[in-house]
């Protein structure tokens, strides 16, 4: 491999691993909005748990989604998000 090449592999790694710590923050804020969320909700007779605004979540990300992730993909990497966020 050339060194041009090498180089440009180590300069996009380094790029991922910013864009990791910053989905990471991200991911982080987003957790603090939830457990806020969550501690509302029964003050106004809210479920903890509401499918519709989860199939609006997935709804509003696929309107979103420019690719080059697939809608399935998408949908089910934010599953997982969801999941470990209603786990907190």
């Amino acid at each position: 491999m050339s060194d041009d090449v090498r180089g440009k592999i180590d300069e996009l790694r380094a790029q991922v691993d910013e864009l990791d710590c910053r989905l990471v923050a991200l991911l982080n804020d987003r957790a603090g909005l939830a457990l806020a969320i969550r501690d509302l909700k029964p003050k106004v007779n809210l479920g903890l748990y509401d499918p519709k605004r989860e199939e609006e979540i997935f709804l509003r990300l696929a309107a979103c989604n420019e690719g080059p992730l697939f809608g399935d993909n998408l949908r089910e990497i934010f599953e997982a998000i969801l999941h470990v966020m209603k786990e907190l």
